[in-house]
């Protein structure tokens, strides 16, 4: 029955002192489109001389890119998220030439923008399953049709 315990401890008296939440702040903000992969020089050493040439993008980030692009995440993405995963994408194009050691800083990157399941468990984003015409006719609406499913048959009572 509610309203029977203890009383609430005072403030003062109280483990824990956790302050107030701030309030949430909203800003007003476009969603931008997603800006293609940049071409670029880079310095490369040849025979102990730098020579500039053109980067080339690993296949493997050319898909990682398009797959943020298709995400439904990225629908809000505004002009800092694009340029802080287009950081990321050059982060992932190392890794993916063979420098292992950007394995770590790519996985907290790619968590920020909930990259896995448990990213986005922890970032409290959830998927909803799209639906559609044909979902909705396989979802029976009514307990008479799990009844006609069962072709007659009835749970038995104890003792029946």
């Amino acid at each position: 029955m509610a309203g029977i315990g203890p009383p609430p401890k005072a403030p003062g008296n109280r483990a824990r002192s956790n302050g107030d939440r701030s309030p949430l702040k909203v800003v007003e903000a476009s969603a931008v489109v997603q800006p293609d992969l940049p071409e670029f020089d880079v310095q490369v050493s040849v025979d102990g001389d730098l020579v500039s040439q053109k980067f080339v993008w690993p296949e493997q980030t050319r898909r990682w890119w398009s797959m943020w692009g298709e995400s439904p995440l990225s629908a809000d993405f505004t002009q800092t998220d694009w340029d802080f995963l287009l950081d990321t994408a050059r982060i992932h194009a190392a890794y993916w030439s063979g420098d292992l050691k950007q394995a770590s800083e790519l996985r907290l990157r790619a968590a920020k923008f909930g990259a896995t399941p448990e990213d986005r468990a922890r970032l409290r984003i959830a998927f909803s399953p799209a639906t559609d015409a044909a979902d909705d006719a396989r979802v029976p609406n009514d307990i008479d049709s799990a009844r006609s499913r069962r072709n007659g048959a009835r749970r038995l009572s104890v003792g029946e």
